[in-house]
């Protein structure tokens, strides 16, 4: 509809709203016929400045009552007859007053009935305009979750793990950082140098659906709708969905599967131009960009599979309300965890700390088992976004089986977040901090029950005060190692993780007088290095690491550049290192007889090829002697 037909509309509505209501007047008072010709915006003025002089008129014969009920009583025998003149001339006065007064309301509640009339029917319209119109483009999901929203159909079992969307998108966390005309004028000169394509793909870029987890950009392909969502079933804290592969979908998998098998990146290409949203090759067109240096477009081939995966959504799929399971145990649902691990980090590495900090949450609300490991960065990014009081209740109010603050992430982070509450100025927090433990008192438990993480940091961050040398030179820091694998494996990835935040001066000086008042305290009393370390013991009790099928580097912010010639070795995934030894053992061995030796040696970083065990018995007949 154009704007010309809705000025059209909305005068109609006007003037029909403006017969009734002349109408109105001239039947109930005739005698008013000047009062209908007025605007009714001319006489609400009108009638509050009567209001006024009305509420005068009160306080006069008020004042003037007064008098005359003081002379009555002192002249009440002399004069009584008097006395009942008056007063029942002041009654009618009154009684005058109120009826004008009552008139005047009555005309003033028609008034305003008129223009509560003429704004609902413009508010009607608006809407009417809405529906029919421009909302017809949103994706279906966002106004199923308004529906579901208003029936309560389901409730979130975690209300703390809610995500607002608003903050999902970086556009916005950028332009609330730099404001919208900084992040306006780098986005026309982003565009300046690539509006010839643009132009090009507008007509199909026009169709795009809106989303919330990424915005689509102009040369996307249009959505082909090969994937799809079904729901599997409910209870009553949680609906359960899959992702469901089409037939052609199915086909492009396989297409995939053959490409990965013999490590051709050029079939997984082809795969694209005839699949542009398979979702696999997205993803590994993604690693590929990564390891190769070009991250710009690593992260735009992560956001769509995102898009993609978001316009598969069921109607009455909900995530941001917590109320909804994508369980990591179906196939067809794991590559939406991993490209949103992708997506998190991306957000991080280009400064939108809260847009990553709500995609953690997203990632950890689809899964209660948390397969990916997104428990131990929320506290990381909870820091950098500054949700300091958010922290401290995820701690309290999510469920989990052990208590969250033996993880070595959560006890050394709680420890800052206290710190850095007790540093703020606002006196209503200060009331509230006064009833929770001090930061101090969290950073001593914090390191005497996961001593290593503090060798670790002086290593990584790097520390290079001389205090801390002296430190880690005593007994309980003196080790990397805690004897459990499971904490030793949860050490490293918190250490690579957030080691930034350490590299903080004040944050430094926090955790060195902790450090030497713990020294001081175990000096006198040796027993509390032992009950801590029984602590450790019960919470990691398993001899094996339950951790192992999280990676070390999946949770570092470095990326490792190679040669072209080497990235087939980014479309083999580590986690399948434990499900191929099998394999491994059935490879031919090659011949290093007559081989180059630059050659052999980039061969030999391919986690594919084997050389056997016997050179290296030639080499090293005696073994490690001498």
């Amino acid at each position: 509809m154009s704007g010309r037909q809705m000025k059209r509309i909305l005068k109609e509505q006007e003037d029909a709203l403006q017969k009734q209501q002349d109408s109105e007047d001239d039947s109930d008072s005739p005698g008013s016929s000047s009062l209908s010709k007025k605007n009714p915006f001319d006489i609400l003025d009108e009638e509050d400045s009567e209001e006024k002089e009305q509420l005068n008129n009160y306080d006069g014969v008020g004042q003037a009552d007064k008098p005359e009920i003081t002379k009555k009583s002192s002249t009440v025998k002399n004069d009584e007859k008097h006395s009942s003149i008056v007063t029942d001339t002041n009654n009618t006065f009154v009684s005058s007053n109120l009826k004008s007064k009552k008139k005047k309301k009555k005309i003033k509640e028609k008034s305003h009935s008129a223009t509560r009339n003429s704004q609902k029917g413009l508010e009607d319209i608006l809407e009417n305009l809405c529906i029919r119109g421009s909302c017809e483009d949103i994706a279906p999901h966002s106004r199923e979750e308004n529906l579901f929203n208003i029936s309560g159909i389901k409730k979130s079992s975690n209300p703390i793990l809610q995500i607002d969307p608003k903050f999902l998108s970086a556009e916005n966390e950028l332009r609330r950082i730099f404001g919208s005309k900084v992040v306006s004028s780098f986005e026309r000169n982003n565009q300046s140098g690539s509006s010839r394509p643009v132009r090009g793909s507008r007509r199909g870029g026009s169709n795009h659906r809106k989303t919330i987890l990424v915005q689509p950009s102009e040369h996307w392909p249009r959505w082909d709708g090969s994937l799809t969502m079904e729901l599997l079933g409910n209870n009553d804290e949680f609906n359960y969905f899959r992702y469901v592969h089409s037939a052609s979908y199915s086909q492009a998998q396989r297409a995939f599967e053959a490409a990965k098998a013999i490590h051709d990146l050029n079939g997984i290409v082809n795969v694209l131009m005839h699949h542009p949203y398979h979702i696999d090759s997205l993803a590994t067109l993604a690693e590929y960009y990564k390891f190769s240096g070009e991250l710009q477009m690593s992260s735009d081939a992560t956001a769509r599979c995102l898009y993609a995966m978001e316009c598969a959504w069921h109607s009455m799929f909900t995530p941001f309300q917590g109320n909804c399971q994508l369980k990591y145990s179906h196939e067809t649902n794991r590559p939406f965890f991993t490209v949103l691990f992708s997506h998190m980090k991306n957000m991080d590495r280009r400064g939108c700390h809260r847009s990553a900090l709500e995609i953690c949450k997203l990632i950890l609300s689809l899964d209660s088992d948390d397969p990916i490991g997104a428990l131990f960065c929320i506290d990381y990014y909870s820091l950098r976004a500054e949700e300091y009081s958010w922290l401290e209740r995820f701690s309290e109010e999510y469920k989990s089986d052990n208590s969250l603050w033996l993880f070595p992430n959560f006890s050394y982070s709680l420890a800052i977040c206290r710190f850095k509450l007790e540093n703020r100025e606002e006196d209503g927090e200060k009331k509230t901090e006064l009833l929770k433990a001090g930061s101090s008192d969290l950073m001593k438990q914090a390191l005497m029950l996961h001593p290593n993480v503090l060798r670790k940091l002086v290593a990584k961050v790097p520390l290079k005060d001389q205090a801390f040398s002296r430190i880690v030179k005593y007994g309980l820091f003196s080790s990397e190692k805690s004897g459990s694998l499971s904490s030793d494996h949860l050490v490293n990835i918190y250490v690579e993780r957030s080691y930034l935040i350490w590299r903080l001066p004040d944050i430094q000086k926090f955790l060195k007088d902790s450090a030497l008042m713990v020294i001081e305290m175990l000096d006198k009393k040796e027993a509390d290095a032992k009950d801590w370390a029984c602590v450790r013991k019960e919470a990691f009790s398993s001899d094996k690491n339950e951790y192992s099928h999280l990676l070390v580097s999946d949770f570092s912010d470095s990326v490792p550049t190679l040669p072209p010639d080497n990235l087939q070795n980014f479309m083999v995934d580590p986690r399948m290192v434990n499900n191929v030894g099998e394999e491994a053992a059935n490879r031919p061995v090659r011949d290093l007889s007559n081989r180059n030796a630059l050659a052999v040696l980039f061969e030999s970083m391919l986690p594919w090829v084997d050389y056997g065990t016997e050179h290296i018995a030639e080499d090293h007949p005696h073994g490690h002697e001498g």
